[in-house]
């Protein structure tokens, strides 16, 4: 009886050490702390699914609490808001034994939910816009970067090239800051879920996976939206009514995304059928992601394919 109430206080005891450490580093170094941020939730996730929910909140406000002394409280509740939804969830999913798609579209919703809710603390607290935060932290990452290539030597007008592109893309980004915290709420949430699979069946542990990739379908709304979108993007612009001009083009962004996630699942189902060697796959794949105009083209293709269906209708063809 003593053993089993031990062994959860000391595990959480040792994951909640382990986010500490992970937030230090997210924290203090400049680019890889952008990937300890991204697995920050994964030791809550195992806690949750071995131990149950309790015990992953409780060392939630344990890990809050110890990185507010060692960092800064506002930086430590901005990251606890940020990302522990994501672990608290997707551990939930798992512990539960959800469908897998239902465990990813859970925990992309709560990780959602945490990246609002962050920046609207720092609007509370600073009175400050969160977004134009944002753009100056990215700013600030890539001018870190950029000194960093500096001390090693490389070519200085390879390097000044890069900056001009930076910046011609930075005045983007207010823009499109909707989008970039929606992608903000996937990257967390897949990363999340993908490691902490792997993670949990080194453990032992069951973990619902996601469907084939050529099996995935995304909704007709995509298609629907990405109409909508041209239509207040030509309003938008020749109208000079901004607001409506921003939430289209964050829309268009969304829907053209959907689109290619549908395209490459179709153009994977067809590789599959026709049993393309790995290395010919990844050729392709590599040629997709890398050209403007195919990636444009597998995006169209994978919304059109939200209505028609291209795979049944292969899939009949094949039959016949």
């Amino acid at each position: 009886m003593t053993q089993h109430r031990i062994t959860p206080m000391t595990e959480s005891g040792l994951l909640a050490a382990l986010t500490v450490v992970l937030a230090v580093l997210a924290v203090y170094l400049p680019v890889l702390g952008m990937a300890a941020a991204l697995i920050w939730a994964l030791p809550i996730l195992v806690l949750v699914v071995r131990h149950g929910i309790r015990w992953g909140i409780m060392a939630v406000l344990v890990s809050g609490v110890i990185m507010a002394l060692l960092i800064e409280p506002l930086m430590s509740l901005r990251m606890v808001i940020a990302f522990a939804p994501t672990g608290l969830i997707l551990g939930l999913g798992f512990r539960k034994r959800w469908p897998g798609a239902k465990v990813f579209g859970t925990a992309f919703l709560a990780s959602l939910a945490g990246k609002l809710a962050a920046l609207a603390l720092i609007f509370a607290v600073t009175a400050v816009n969160p977004l134009n935060l944002e753009v100056d932290t990215v700013r600030a990452s890539f001018d870190a970067v950029f000194h960093m290539y500096e001390d090693m030597g490389m070519n200085e007008a390879a390097l000044a090239k890069s900056r001009q592109e930076i910046d011609e893309a930075m005045m983007l980004l207010p823009l499109l800051m909707p989008l970039i915290v929606l992608m903000m709420g996937l990257i967390d949430t897949a990363v999340g879920f993908l490691l902490g699979t792997r993670i949990l069946r080194r453990l032992g542990e069951a973990a619902e996976a996601l469907p084939p990739f050529a099996e995935w379908r995304l909704p007709s709304f995509f298609l629907y939206l990405f109409g909508f979108a041209l239509v207040g993007i030509y309003w938008g612009g020749t109208r000079d009514i901004q607001p409506l001009y921003q939430l289209s083009i964050n829309a268009n962004m969304v829907a053209i995304f959907a689109g290619l996630i549908q395209g490459l699942s179709l153009t994977h189902c067809v590789m599959r059928h026709y049993k393309l060697a790995t290395a010919a796959r990844i050729i392709i794949i590599v040629l997709i992601i890398t050209s403007g105009f195919l990636t444009q083209l597998v995006a169209l293709t994978g919304l059109f394919d939200m209505i028609f269906d291209y795979r049944r209708r292969f899939a009949a063809r094949g039959e016949k």
